[in-house]
Formats: C-alpha cells, structure tokens, sequence
C-alpha cells in the first residue's frame, strides 16, 4: 500500500452534489430493469452492445459529461461522468455501444482535434449515437505499442495510410476510430518520435473488418486492414508527429476507470445476495468480504486518478497502476465465486453470469496493455527500470 500511496493521487471525496446524481441514476437504472430495459451481465461495457440503450442515455445527459454545452454535452466534469458509469458498472447495463466514445474519444477531440472535428463528432457522441473503436495495437507487436508498423504516407490533400490493427473491439460496429500511424522514420532510438493520429471511418474504400471471437464464438475484437486509406488533412488529430504523447494520454482515461474493476461487480453481487439468503459457511463469507474490501480499496485509487484527470493532471502511472490492480482483482473475483458455486446449489442466473465471466475472463488482463507492460511502466516510474 506504500507503493500505491506514492504513486496514485489522494483519494477524491465525493460531495452531496454527485450524491444527488448517483440517486438519479440509480432511478433510471431502477426504472429501466423493472420495465425489462436489459437484463445485467458481466463484462457489460464490452459485451452489451445496444444503440438504444445508449440514445436513451444521451437523452437523460448521462452521456458527454465532459463535453462543453456549446458541443451538445453536459458540461459536467469527469469525475460527473464516474459516478454515472460507476452506477450503470455496477447493475450491468449495456453501455457498449457508446462506451469508448464517451470515456476517451471525447476527451482528445477536446484536448486536441480542431474545431472541425470537434463540430463533427462530439454532438453525436454526446446523444449517444456515435460509436468508435481505438487503433493502437498491431499483430506480432505484443504490448508494445512504439512497434507501430501502420504507416502514412502524405499525399495531394491528405495522407493514405496502410497496415494493420489488431483488439480493435467493436470495429465491426463503430463508426470510426483514430490510428496511430508512422509519419516518419524514428529519430535514433527513439521510437516514439515520428508517430501521429488519424480520424478514419469504417465505411470507406480500402478498410477490411475481420472477427476475432472469443471461446465461446462471442465477437468483440477485430483485426482492421487498411489499404492504402485516404484521410484528408482535415482529419488528422492534433499535430503530426506528436501522436505518442497524444495516444497515451488517452491511456489515462482507457485505464484507470471503474470499468477495470468492476466488469464482474454483477457476479460478486449476486453472490453476496445469495450467501445473505441461503446458509454460507464462514470460508465462504470471509471471502466474499476480502474480494468486497479488495474492491473497495482499488475504488478508492481510481477515485483518485478521476480527481487528477478533473484538475488536468495526466496521471498515466497511476493509471496503469490501478489497471494492473483492477483487472487481477477481477480475475480473483471470477475464480473465487467458480470455487463457491462449485461446493453450493446457486441459482440459474448466478450459474449463467459464472460460465460468461470464465470464458471472458483472459481477456480482463490484456485490453488497455498487459499486466507486464503495466508493470514495467510503474518501474519506470520509480527508477528501478
């Protein structure tokens, strides 16, 4: 805890104010499961695709809290928008659809796209009926987002890009996505210089989607062929050549969300409603307060990268921190209510969110990089790398 101390913002003390609007969502999000809106289920900013979900949710503000009025949103600030997600996290709702949209392509048309961009995307964004996908990754690159081989060669009014992205999750049902793509060839041994951003939308010529299922034949990721794509000059994010440091700045938001620890908080609940039901012994309900108080504790680190990120701050150490810390949690959680069903009778619906969350769970620790990469990035930090 000394380690996460050092390195994670003190922790944000939420007022009355997001009191209030944590009551609001809980009334929607009451109002919506008793009028069979959705049903909760693991994993659901992955796996609950539902456009209409998500205009519902732009239509109540719960979606664009960080996007100034002027641009269709709410106006609100991030830590606004955490509690929202923390709520919808926690009941399972199927946000999707607008997920990444909403958590980090918002934020760096705002940090960084033009105002053409800006006018483009974010109303559209904000009522929750514009979906994206992220273009970091690349085959044979592992977590090791430099390894960018994507390249954009500048032509007549803009750029054509060509190469290859992989875990683009829900390409095949997004709009668009920003690619990091080489500009230039890397000064030296610094391969982070000569990398920029691209705006590319999925339905133009020379862009190719294929599937990349799960075990049990699911479909979230994708691997993006681009084929000599052309992007005009208008849709190029921010400044060629400064694309590392604007990509990871979006990690800060793509990390360090509630949604790195709380993609099974559906299951741990059903399961401590059910040991408060049937009879559970003492190994059982010491367990579940363990998993509950680990929760709790990386909660509260999370609450502190949402409190940098209001005040402007890029905290992307401790971002990756509590992604490293969330997601092995989350994994810790699915093996440990798998041993408990296994010794007790459950009910058929904890049963079904139990075989979901196993057969997903390998993917908890890689999305948003690796639990090595993470890792590393945090020793970088404290000088022991």
């Amino acid at each position: 805890m000394a380690l996460a101390s050092s390195l994670v913002p003190p922790t944000l003390e939420l007022g009355s104010d997001r009191a209030a609007l944590r009551h609001k969502v809980r009334e929607f999000i009451a109002t919506e499961l008793a009028a069979g809106g959705f049903e909760p289920r693991v994993d659901s900013w992955q796996s609950g695709w539902d456009p209409g979900f998500s205009r519902k949710l732009g239509r109540h503000g719960f979606l664009g809290c960080t996007i100034p009025r002027e641009y269709g949103g709410q106006g609100l600030s991030s830590v606004d928008r955490y509690v929202i997600v923390e709520e919808l996290l926690a009941a399972g709702a199927p946000i999707a659809a607008h997920w990444v949209a909403d958590r980090q392509i918002a934020p760096s048309l705002l940090r960084y796209g033009s105002e053409y961009l800006k006018r483009r995307y974010l109303p559209a964004i904000a009522a929750g009926e514009s979906y994206w996908a992220i273009g970091l990754s690349e085959p044979d690159a592992g977590s090791d987002l430099a390894a960018v081989r994507t390249s954009a060669v500048q032509v007549d009014g803009g750029w054509r890009l060509s190469g290859t992205k992989v875990w683009t999750s829900g390409a095949h049902r997004s709009h668009a996505f920003f690619v990091l793509a080489r500009t230039s060839e890397p000064e030296g041994k610094n391969r982070h210089a000569g990398l920029s951003q691209f705006t590319v939308e999925f339905d133009q010529p020379g862009v190719t989607i294929s599937p990349i299922p799960w075990l049990d034949r699911d479909h979230h990721f994708n691997e993006v062929v681009l084929d000599g794509v052309f992007v005009p000059d208008e849709m190029v994010l921010g400044t060629i050549g400064n694309g590392w440091a604007q990509a990871t700045s979006e990690l800060a938001h793509e990390r360090s969300g509630p949604e790195r620890f709380l993609s099974v908080a559906v299951l741990l609940r059903q399961l401590v409603d059910e040991l408060r039901r049937g009879d559970s012994d003492a190994y059982d309900t010491e367990e579940a307060g363990r998993l509950v108080s680990r929760l709790w504790a990386v909660r509260q680190m999370s609450l502190g990268v949402a409190g940098a990120l209001e005040r402007g701050e890029l905290p992307d150490v401790a971002a990756a921190l509590v992604k490293d810390l969330g997601t092995r949690l989350e994994g810790a959680i699915v093996e440990a209510v798998r041993l408990m069903a296994g010794s007790r009778r459950v009910s058929p619906a904890l049963r079904a969110l139990i075989d979901y969350a196993v057969l997903h769970a390998p993917g908890f620790t890689l999305r948003g990089g690796t639990n090595e990469i993470l890792r590393g990035v945090v020793a970088r930090a404290l000088g022991v790398r």
